[in-house]
């Protein structure tokens, strides 16, 4: 994550995820894992994790799912794999130079751009497109 100053990011929340890019790329680093930790790699293990989150959810139903927070077990998956998650895409924005801030601001402005508010509903189309 790119920082424009040495104090690192202004806003408390972006200080703290660019602290914790930090502790993972030590973390990393201390370990001599750079040589495994290539863009490919880490896109691999990105959807991997996002692959056991998907997992969680795979056969229930929407109620369920929605109610997936109230059971301590199921929960601490949840949280685990969104940690394992954010993690990988932390470690991949780190090895290409990605501000990932940056790049999720761009994206809402230009989904905005995209999907202005029109007052209907437009089932047919998705944020995804």
């Amino acid at each position: 994550m790119s920082v424009p100053t040495d104090d690192g990011p202004e806003h408390p929340h972006a200080e703290r995820l660019y602290q914790l890019q930090r502790r993972l790329a030590d973390f990393a680093a201390a370990r001599d894992w750079a040589p495994y930790h290539t863009p490919k790699n880490l896109a691999v293990a990105l959807s991997v994790e996002a692959s056991e989150l998907v997992e969680i959810f795979q056969w229930l139903t929407p109620e369920q799912s929605a109610a997936v927070m109230e059971k301590p077990e199921s929960a601490h998956r949840v949280t685990d794999e969104v940690a394992d998650v954010m993690a990988y895409l932390l470690q991949f924005c780190e090895v290409l130079g990605v501000d990932v801030l940056d790049a999720l601001a761009a994206k809402i402005e230009r989904n905005e751009r995209r999907f202005p508010v029109t007052g209907t509903s437009t089932p047919d189309r998705h944020s995804s497109e």
